[in-house]
């Protein structure tokens, strides 16, 4: 068996190059105040010795942490986790801004917290306090908690706000809400649909509302009615359910149906399964979010792609330029998502005045 290669240290790359250890850590950490020659001579040795850098050895000048701190909602986390239902929000925030993160040299850390806790500024208190992140990334509903977002600014580090349309504290990012409802509504009225139901997600989240306006909208622009054609769920499947058999009950039915959450459509799928309705014959459904069950449905379902890890990705960029000196952007960043089709859309077999 071979020997174990012995990990090379910021002391080795400073005894190579001659110089002394902090000298290395402001090569490392990129500062501007060493001489062109001596970043080369340093840089020359790091590239030689094989030296990654270690968030210990970029703490020494003390002004980073080297930490991004990524924060997601901890009761519909954990149900989703528990639930074993597919959701891979989690999966592709951490796609993205890990992989973000490390292009720089950063790390990160993700945490859950509670938005309904009495103690929510508490607990994110104690974990900045723990580990001094150099910013924060905030999803929903956290991005518009007032508590949380006071907290932040008040702190004076950089945040993120993820599905947000942001105010006058952190960098607002939206995955582009209401232009993806658009775009759904669109695809099925170019099928021909003139009645078109929407279950909405929990008002809660700012991302709801701005869904319902993108519906609305491309509705209004053809003059189709929209009146008893919403039904609010919560993103879950039995809120799904319960909107589907409402929508459905109506003495004229809508002919296609798009759902705020890939488990809301799930759910619309199991019901008209239950009354008989052939999908997409006799119903179309389109979907939001895009994760991997909805490929694997009969028939798969038509799903608004949500653009998480690119999202998360250009909230680690936004973060590192604003803990270097950017300035806050004016405007928040859409990030624009896509439409896939798949088998459960179709023009409608009866047309609906």
């Amino acid at each position: 068996m071979g020997r174990r290669r012995q990990s090379v240290t910021i002391k080795h790359v400073a005894a190579d190059a001659g110089v002394s250890l902090q000298t290395v850590s402001r090569v490392i950490n990129d500062e501007p105040n060493v001489r062109p020659e001596m970043k080369e001579r340093v840089q020359a040795s790091i590239d030689k010795l094989g030296y990654v850098p270690s968030i210990a050895a970029q703490r020494m000048s003390g002004s980073r942490s080297y930490l991004i701190l990524a924060i997601n909602d901890r009761e519909r986390t954990i149900a989703d986790w528990q639930g074993r239902q597919g959701v891979d929000w989690v999966d592709q925030m951490l796609l993205g801004g890990m992989l973000k993160c490390a292009e720089y040299g950063y790390r990160m850390i993700f945490e859950l917290v509670d938005t309904h806790n009495d103690h929510v500024e508490r607990e994110l208190r104690a974990a900045i306090a723990a580990l001094q992140p150099d910013g924060v990334i905030l999803t929903p509903p956290h991005s518009d908690n007032p508590l949380i977002v006071g907290l932040l600014d008040q702190q004076k580090i950089p945040f993120a706000r993820i599905g947000s349309r942001g105010g006058a504290a952190g960098i607002a990012l939206t995955m582009d809400d209401e232009g993806s409802a658009r775009r759904a509504t669109r695809h099925l009225i170019d099928l021909g649909h003139k009645r078109i139901g929407f279950i909405a997600g929990s008002p809660e989240y700012s991302l709801s509302r701005w869904r319902i306006d993108g519906w609305k909208g491309e509705m209004g622009g053809e003059r189709l009615a929209t009146d008893g054609l919403l039904v609010e769920g919560d993103f879950t499947f039995a809120s799904g359910a319960a909107a589907a058999r409402q929508l459905l009950d109506r003495a004229n039915p809508p002919t296609a149906i798009i759902a705020s959450s890939d488990q809301m459509a799930l759910a619309t799928l199991e019901v008209a399964r239950d009354r008989g309705l052939g999908v997409p014959d006799q119903l179309s459904i389109v979907s939001f979010d895009n994760t991997p069950v909805v490929r694997f449905t009969q028939p798969a379902l038509t799903a608004v792609d949500q653009s998480v890890a690119e999202t998360a990705s250009r909230a680690v960029e936004l973060i590192i330029a604003a803990q270097r000196g950017a300035p806050r952007p004016t405007e928040p960043t859409r990030v624009r998502g896509g439409l896939v089709l798949r088998g459960s859309t179709a023009a409608p077999a009866v047309a609906h005045g």
